[in-house]
């Protein structure tokens, strides 16, 4: 075994092995690209920084533009390319849905950070 593998992330098993460009934890299962997380993803606070479809840091409080149009399951129309969403929160979501927010005329959803763009 390699003694320099990092533990778990999750639940801190010290078991890590590698598997091809990942490190994998046979306890829980989670899996990570140790470069991407011990340098350029993480903040100050030790959070994974979230970026939007351009390449821009995402805060919470942010306001953030649609950069394509999505459908809404129960809704005749989707959300508009182009529409603004205003004071959003980060947050670890399922699916990559990592923006929890508020759109006028459609409510709270979750939104992937992938189609929105810092506004």
């Amino acid at each position: 075994m390699n003694e320099n593998l990092p533990p778990c992330p999750k639940c801190s098993c010290e078991y890590t092995y590698e598997m091809n460009a990942l490190v994998v934890c046979p306890e829980c299962g989670h899996e990570w690209v140790p470069a991407v997380s011990d340098a350029e993803g993480r903040g100050d606070s030790g959070e994974q920084a979230v970026k939007d479809a351009v390449g821009n840091v995402l805060s919470d409080g942010d306001t953030v533009t649609v950069v394509k149009a999505l459908k809404v399951k129960g809704s005749p129309s989707g959300i508009k390319a182009g529409t603004k969403v205003r004071n959003i929160r980060l947050i670890d979501g399922v699916d990559g849905h990592d923006i929890d927010c508020k759109i006028d005329g459609f409510g709270a959803m979750q939104l992937k950070s992938s189609v929105v763009k810092k506004a």
